[in-house]
């Protein structure tokens, strides 16, 4: 049942406790997946499969923290206290082995079982935190002996199976046309009006006045995600030429498993003066 998407390396999400100047004696310690996207059906208990890799040359101990997942008004990643969240799955989670040991080259494998209501619709949200042991380091930069601690992250993205109301406002769509100092581009503010998280893919088509397709272009490499009720930018770039004429922009959005909307804006390249 585990999804490994959309990142399979071995993620830092946090590190707290480490201080400049210790990088030499830094624990090298890793946490996969770095996210995990999975689907549940209500009231039907499930597990989640992870591992804590260790490159370094010293054994680290380690121990597991659960804390919500949620968002800011500044569209910034915060971790609180389970169940104080909107969407929280931090309560339905227990770690297993909740302390371990990983050998120097070695990897401790994890499970965390999830219990999930019988009444859960929609999306819901925690973050599954391993902490090392604070470990005594020798600062050369200000010659001081300090406490080092690493704290690594996975993001849990879950979804009730089947309930998922999926529904998105797009607004202050703006486009700026191609000239010989930039690029097409097309900004515009999203809001996740849905109960559950997406992962929007913005393309843009450019048709000329007999609608052929004379340019595309999508936010492939900078597709955001969107818990529920969160709003953020997109934008769309192109970088190319286009003689004078009548224009279209013809803006197509997907989301959830099969949503799409499509906007059109005209435009006009002016003849050169």
């Amino acid at each position: 049942m585990l999804s490994l998407k959309p990142s399979l390396k071995l993620v830092v999400i946090a590190v707290g406790c480490l201080l400049a100047g210790l990088a030499a004696n830094a624990q090298s310690v890793g946490l996969a997946p770095a996210q995990i996207v999975e689907k549940f059906k209500p009231g039907v208990p499930f597990q989640l499969d992870l591992a804590t890799v260790n490159n370094g040359a010293q054994d680290v101990e380690m121990s597991v923290e659960i804390t919500d997942f949620w968002y800011n008004d500044q569209n910034e990643k915060t971790f609180t206290v389970p169940g104080t969240s909107p969407r929280s799955a931090a309560n339905w989670i227990q770690f297993v082995p909740e302390t371990f040991h990983v050998a120097a080259g070695g990897t401790q494998k994890m499970k965390a079982i999830v219990t999930p209501p019988a009444d859960a619709r929609g999306g819901y949200y925690a973050v599954l935190f391993v902490n090392s042991k604070p470990e005594l380091s020798f600062d050369k930069k200000n010659g001081k002996q300090v406490y080092t601690k690493m704290r690594l992250g996975c993001l849990v993205l879950l979804s009730a199976d089947k309930t998922e109301d999926f529904k998105t406002e797009i607004t202050n769509l703006k486009l700026t046309p191609p000239s010989a100092n930039q690029g097409l581009s097309l900004d515009f503010d999203l809001l996740n009006a849905g109960n559950t998280h997406i992962f929007p893919l913005a393309r843009v088509a450019v048709l000329d006045a007999k609608h052929k397709l004379v340019a595309k272009a999508d936010n492939q490499e900078e597709v955001k995600r969107f818990l529920p009720g969160q709003k953020n930018s997109v934008h769309v770039g192109w970088t190319g030429v286009l003689p004078a004429g009548e224009y279209s922009a013809v803006l197509t959005l997907s989301y959830g498993e099969d949503r799409v909307e499509t906007q059109q804006v005209p435009f006009t390249i002016p003849e050169k003066q």
